[in-house]
């Protein structure tokens, strides 16, 4: 095991999680920054190439968690593990975002879904060899046909 340590934190416009889009049809569009720890901005050299980045961050707001979850995008339970809840048993998110500007320390990002202060624990350019062809989106194209129907 590891205990994992932030390298930075999220600037964020939202304040409460309720401000955040949530369900289908959401658009992430909300700029933010991610100020990077000083002892961890060396690891930034070269990112600027990237348009986008996986963060990987942390739900610190969050107690206890739950095996089933009701999605805003469904009236039906899912496994937390076929969902983008919060509530897990370890809490960490995942968020792609595009990478707009890098200012030494800082990384100036559109798409942010963190609440502002949210501890930031790795961040990795996003790269999928996986075609959109390929990719199945599961029990939320199904919500998404019957919110169209």
């Amino acid at each position: 095991m590891f205990t994992p340590r932030p390298i930075g934190f999220v600037r964020s416009p939202y304040k409460r999680a309720a401000e955040i889009p949530k369900g289908i049809g959401a658009k992430h569009t909300a700029e933010g920054v991610i100020e990077i720890l000083p002892d961890f901005q060396t690891g930034l050299k070269d990112v600027e190439g990237f348009s986008h980045l996986f963060v990987l961050w942390v739900f610190d707001r969050v107690e206890g968690f739950s095996l089933l979850a009701t999605p805003p995008s469904d009236n039906r339970q899912h496994g937390v593990f076929a969902t983008r809840s919060p509530r897990r048993p370890n809490p960490i998110g995942l968020t792609v975002v595009e990478l707009v500007a890098r200012l030494e320390s800082q990384l100036r990002v559109r798409g942010i879904d963190m609440l502002d202060g949210t501890p930031v624990l790795d961040i990795k350019p996003y790269l999928s060899s996986v075609p959109n062809q390929l990719l199945r989106r599961g029990w939320l194209a199904e919500a998404e046909a019957r919110a169209n129907t």
